[in-house]
Order: C-alpha cells, then sequence, then structure tokens
C-alpha cells in the first residue's frame, strides 16, 4: 500500500496560509473529455474485487472508523456495510482508506444520495458522464458500491498522475486543480477524524 505522509502537506499548507475564497466545488469529474488512461482504469475497476487481508486487523478497524462516523450514519447496519465496502475500494486502488474517508466527508458527509448542483452523484460526488466514457450507462451512481468504485478509481489515477502529490490530485479530483482550498479541507477531516493513533 503507499504511503502517503500528510502531515508534511499540513504543514506547508499551514505555513503558506493560503486561504483562498472557497469557489462552488466542482467534482474532479467534470472534465470534458477525460483521459484515456483514467477510462481504461475505470472499465478494469468494475470488475475486480478485493478486501482485508487479516481478520483481527479488519475488526478492530472497523470498531474504530465506526465509532467515527457513527453521528453522520447512525444505522449500524449500513455503517459496517458501507466501512466494508469503502475499505475494499480503497484497498483495490492501493488508497488510504483514511483518506478515502477524509474525502468523502467533505465531499458528502456520508450521504450516498448526495446531489449536487453540478450534478455529482452519491458519496464521492461522481459526474455521470463517466458512465457513458467506459461504456457502462446503466450504472447507478446512488448504489454505494458502484460509487466507491468510480470514486476510488478515479482518486488513485489523479494521484498516481500527480506522482503522489496529494495536494495536485486531490485538486484533481474536485475540479480546483492549482487551488489549495479543497484539499486544506480533506487534510484537516483527516486530521482531525480519521488519521489512526489520534
Amino acid at each position: 500500500m503507499r504511503t502517503r505522509t500528510l502531515l508534511p502537506r499540513l504543514l506547508l499548507l499551514a505555513a503558506l496560509c493560503v486561504l483562498a475564497a472557497p469557489l462552488l466545488a466542482q467534482s474532479a469529474t467534470t472534465q470534458e473529455r477525460p483521459e484515456e488512461g483514467l477510462l481504461d482504469a475505470l472499465s478494469d475497476a468494475m470488475a475486480e474485487e478485493s478486501g482485508f487481508e487479516d481478520r483481527f486487523d479488519a475488526q478492530v478497524w472497523m470498531v474504530d472508523m465506526s465509532a467515527r462516523i457513527e453521528r453522520f450514519m447512525p444505522d449500524e447496519r449500513e455503517r459496517m456495510e458501507f466501512l466494508r465496502l469503502m475499505h475494499r475500494e480503497a484497498r483495490r486502488a492501493d488508497l488510504d482508506p483514511q483518506l478515502v474517508l477524509a474525502v468523502i466527508h467533505v465531499e458528502s458527509l456520508f450521504d450516498r444520495f448526495a446531489l449536487s448542483h453540478a450534478g455529482a452523484r452519491g458519496i464521492m460526488q461522481v459526474m455521470p458522464f463517466w458512465k457513458n466514457e467506459i461504456g457502462r450507462p446503466d450504472d447507478n451512481l446512488f448504489d454505494l458500491e458502484t460509487n466507491l468504485r468510480y470514486g476510488t478509481t478515479i482518486l488513485a489515477y489523479y494521484l498516481d498522475m500527480e506522482n503522489g502529490d496529494e495536494v495536485g490530485g486531490l485538486g484533481r479530483y474536485n475540479g480546483s486543480y492549482g487551488q489549495t482550498w479543497y484539499p486544506e479541507r480533506v487534510f484537516n477531516a483527516y486530521q482531525a477524524r480519521y488519521m489512526l493513533n489520534r
């Protein structure tokens, strides 16, 4: 799994004190014509499966994260199913699951039926044009598993495009590349709520 150290990024962002006035968020998935590599990654991702490797680690992580998001997802069964799916999709995409939780916190506050003014849908706020781009027009972006598969694949692609730089990758995901207000929000959520050993 990639190791991404977020603390240096947080310190750098804090030192810069770049607090650009938040623009209306646009999903990173709003570009006119997506890169061919991302289309291939999304197509391939829709057929993959993976999950936890160690049962004990899974239980510890699930209990810990469940307590952290309980106020946003009060139904325990729904919350545990979400965490299982989200962890699986984060691992499949080689992402830090806690970073994905922070993105979801900022994007939808764990509302699987979230719909933005720009039309982005679901828990990770995926734009519907992706379905046609990869030849899956019938996919339901309000379906939790489908949305997580799209969202984590897109996020991983943009982080790879930025050679692991979280600021650039998160900016691309949100459609605010070159600005720091969105990555700052994700890093703040990560540090305040989802970082392990806090």
